[in-house]
């Protein structure tokens, strides 16, 4: 799913090899040092499960040699059920923790489940590795990354990009895939109380993915936010970064500026709707995935138009640092050919 990317999850992924040698000594010693061959950041939403199986069970997933499933968000307080089995050895079961790694041979010595996710959301971040050199992932991403800087070698906001429609539309239908379901980020938006608007006279009728990369503004109830997003990914990153920081900004005492909230007009509120029935044809069904992704403690919090103002600055200079960082690492990374955590004096 979409959201924001936080350092925490940086820094899992980068610490993840590292550990992979402390864990599996034996391994690594007497074999090539494995590769990070793959990376996944999977929602798990109410209704979700896997039953027993080994992560190199198909023959186009034999390269994988280790698997390290790293918990983004906590049993009980974010979710319940997405208990972890193993099938033999112990511990038997483990319960996520926000933080907690598990890291296993992906063969068949390690066979595991998930239980069903009865409520909530579970995030986790799962990383696989290999010991064939040519699924080395870090190699590849290293160079594009390269490739990219090369031409736009000016730093600037780190504004997503918008992957495929198809990435973002969820149906239970695969039949009827575009008559049935809901793009992902505006139920996302929709469940936070947020409403999408667009003051572009585009038809709705236009292609799926021109109306999710056009310029818009977010609403709630009867009001209009009066700042623009480049689009429909960067006001959810906002908007997840608002409640993800929200004792943060809720202590932040600050008046908003004349201007940036109005009333919505009839017209405005009609533009509403029709975007909103191309983004979903389903309302219930986005609300019944995705109405628990609240977190209790940010639900304390009410939502207040000064704080999400200054949300928007605090996510731009966020996301400006983990620019910084990234432009600081890229020459080690492409020296070793590798992504690891460059501290801010060149160790690592």
């Amino acid at each position: 799913g979409a959201g924001v990317h936080t350092q925490e999850q940086q820094h899992g992924w980068l610490q993840t090899q590292r550990l992979l040698h402390h864990s599996f000594p034996s391994h690594c010693h007497q074999l090539p040092t494995p590769r990070h061959a793959f990376c996944s950041n999977p929602s798990w939403c109410r209704g979700a499960s896997i039953g027993w199986h080994s992560d190199d069970n198909r023959p186009y997933l034999k390269q994988r040699a280790f698997a390290a499933v790293c918990y983004l968000n906590s049993f009980g307080k974010d979710f319940k059920g997405g208990h972890f089995h193993f099938q033999d050895g112990e511990p038997r079961t483990i319960e996520p923790l926000a933080g907690d790694v598990v890291m296993y041979t992906a063969d068949g010595h390690n066979i595991h489940s998930v239980d069903e996710i009865i409520g909530g959301e579970r995030l986790t971040l799962t990383l696989w590795f290999s010991r064939d050199a040519s699924h080395d992932e870090d190699a590849k991403l290293v160079s594009l990354l390269s490739q990219r800087l090369l031409h736009n070698n000016v730093p600037g906001p780190c504004l997503p990009l918008l992957a495929s429609s198809n990435m973002y539309w969820f149906s239970l239908d695969q039949i009827s895939h575009r008559q049935l379901g809901f793009d992902i980020c505006w139920a996302r938006l929709h469940v936070l109380g947020f409403d999408v608007y667009s003051y572009q006279d585009r038809s709705c009728d236009s292609d799926l993915s021109e109306l999710l990369a056009m310029p818009l503004q977010l609403a709630r109830g009867i009001e209009l936010f009066n700042v623009e997003f480049v689009n429909i990914l960067h006001a959810l990153q906002v908007a997840q970064f608002y409640y993800w920081k929200a004792s943060t900004m809720h202590t932040s005492k600050v008046q908003i500026d004349h201007g940036k909230v109005g009333v919505l007009s009839q017209s405005q509120m009609e533009k509403i709707n029709r975007l909103k029935s191309v983004l979903s044809k389903d309302h219930q069904q986005a609300e019944m995935f995705f109405s628990c992704m609240i977190s209790n403690e940010s639900r304390q919090y009410m939502f207040d138009w000064a704080d999400f103002a200054s949300t928007v600055a605090a996510w731009e200079d966020y996301s400006s640092k983990l620019h910084e960082e990234f432009l600081r690492s890229l020459p080690y990374w492409r020296t070793h050919q590798s992504i690891f955590e460059v501290q801010s004096n060149g160790s690592f």
